[in-house]
Parts: structure tokens; C-alpha cells; sequence
């Protein structure tokens, strides 16, 4: 009898394990999580005089990157016609003026009135949601054309895309408190606490991350000083790859995936918010 209860609880336990090995093999794969998608807040597309990645590449590189939104400019703005001609499935291209027709004008745009004539023309196709890429440094900012800049870009609801010391973000915001000014690579290697007292002054002011110091240490983990900032101001920074020469686009997976990593040590929601929301709220719709 022994025997014959034996072979019923061996006969039962097997029967368990062939219901289990049937359960698993009908279930569907588990699907591995997608990366977060990214909006990249600073691109570049120059043509000087033509792309060194066609714009074929450059779209299959956003949809193998996972990236779904691009703040385009261009060196001249050839580049960001073509972007925004091409009407990519899947991808949302705000397009800005850059006050540049060749690279020299780095130097000088703001001091050059006919630079003034090329933003105003340029504006005319219809299209544009902001000003830049342009370089400012302390009191260059001061100059009379950057004022009428400034004041051009608040009467017609465009966002300015600075890449400038904090002193001269101050006197763009001392030109017209109405600008609303996206801070290329938030001051490079500025201290936190004075990126904090930025951020506090200034309500209209973002913090675009490209080239951005400080924020891991040296194994790639989160700093304490970035983390308390991006808690603080979950909605005021932004991500971007700065594509200004060729070797940016040949390091495109690698800038989106050192993103993806420090990203991942934040709470999904602030993730999301810096890794697309913020940029999808400040451009959802037309001016």
C-alpha cells in the first residue's frame, strides 16, 4: 500500500511539472523594456557646404536611438529646411533660426545688423519656434542688435538658445524679463549652486545638458549636488547631443545611451520629464 501511495504522489508531482512546462511554453516572450525615448534639444544639421551624413543617415539614426523629438539648427539654415521638408514618420522637428551664414560669424553676428535681416527673413517662412544656437560671452551681450534680438524673438513668441556664460544670460533677461532663454550646456562647468540661483531668478530660463560637467562622478554614478537639482527643477532641464562636427554624429548611440545611464538612477517620472516631457511642453504647440 506504501508502494501504491508513492507512486500516486511521484505520478502527481510529475503531472504538476508537465502543467507548469505546457503554462511556460504557450506564454507569450517577455518583451525586453524599450529605452526611454529622447528629445534632443541641440542638433545640428550644418551643410558647409554639404552634410557629411546625408539625411537618410540621420533619420535612421533618431529611430535607432530611440529619438522622437530634435531642436534642429544649421550652419547655414539649409540644413534645417531639409530636416523639416523631409516630414519624418515619428519625429517632431522644431526647427530655430541660427544667426550664422558661415562659421566665422560666431565672432561677430552680434555686431552685424545684416545678421539681424537674415533672422527676420528667415522668419518669414512661417515655421521657426526660436532663435540659435549663438555664442555670447559677458558683455558682448550688451550690443544693440542682440537687444533688438532679443526683443524680436519675445514679440513673436520665439524661445532664444544661448550658449553663454551666466553674466551674459543675465543681460539677455535685463533686455526683455519676457525672454524665454533655453541655456546651451547650462554653463558648462559652472558650480551647481550657481546653476540653482540661476534657475531660481530666472522662471522662463531651461538648462540644456550637452557638454554639461559635474553631473556624474567618475564611475558614472549620479552626483549628489545634480540629483538635488534635478529634483528641484524637474521641469527646467532639457538633453541634446550638440552635433557640431562629424565626429558628434559618429558618437550619436554613445551620447544618447550616457544619458540613458545617469537617467535611470532618477525616479521614472523625473526621467521622463528630462528625457522628453519637458521639451514635448515647451513646444506642443505653435507660437
Amino acid at each position: 500500500m506504501i508502494r501504491a501511495m508513492r507512486w500516486r504522489a511521484a505520478r502527481f508531482a510529475l503531472g504538476r511539472v508537465l502543467l507548469v512546462a505546457a503554462a511556460l511554453i504557450a506564454a507569450p516572450a517577455v518583451q525586453a523594456a524599450e529605452p526611454i525615448e529622447i528629445f534632443d534639444a541641440h542638433l545640428h544639421y550644418n551643410w558647409e557646404p554639404k552634410p557629411y551624413y546625408q539625411l537618410d543617415e540621420v533619420l535612421a539614426l533618431f529611430k535607432k536611438h530611440r529619438v522622437t523629438g530634435i531642436l534642429t539648427t544649421s550652419r547655414p539654415n539649409t540644413g534645417t529646411h531639409a530636416l523639416m521638408d523631409a516630414k519624418a514618420d515619428g519625429l517632431q522637428v522644431v526647427p530655430f533660426i541660427r544667426p550664422y551664414r558661415v562659421r566665422s560669424d560666431i565672432q561677430s553676428w552680434f555686431g552685424d545688423p545684416v545678421i539681424f535681416d537674415l533672422v527676420q527673413d528667415e522668419f518669414k517662412r512661417g515655421y521657426y519656434r526660436g532663435i540659435g544656437e549663438f555664442h555670447l560671452s559677458g558683455k558682448s551681450a550688451e550690443n544693440e542688435w542682440v537687444k533688438k534680438t532679443v526683443d524680436f524673438a519675445v514679440a513673436n513668441g520665439l524661445y532664444l538658445h544661448a550658449h553663454a556664460d551666466d553674466e551674459a544670460v543675465e543681460i539677455l533677461m535685463r533686455h526683455n524679463p519676457k525672454a524665454q532663454i533655453i541655456w546651451a550646456h547650462t554653463g558648462f562647468g559652472l558650480p551647481a549652486e550657481r546653476v540653482t540661483a540661476m534657475l531660481s531668478k530666472y522662471p522662463k530660463l531651461w538648462g540644456e545638458l550637452s557638454y554639461r560637467s559635474g553631473i556624474t562622478d567618475g564611475g558614472g554614478k549620479l552626483t549628489a549636488e545634480w540629483r538635488v537639482l534635478f529634483e528641484r527643477y524637474p521641469d527646467r532641464f532639457l538633453l541634446g547631443s550638440d552635433t557640431w562636427v562629424p565626429e558628434r554624429w559618429a558618437s550619436y548611440g554613445e551620447i544618447m545611451a550616457g544619458y540613458r545611464a545617469w537617467l535611470a538612477q532618477l525616479s521614472p517620472v523625473i526621467a521622463e520629464q528630462i528625457a522628453n516631457g519637458n521639451a514635448k511642453a515647451l513646444f506642443a504647440a505653435p507660437r
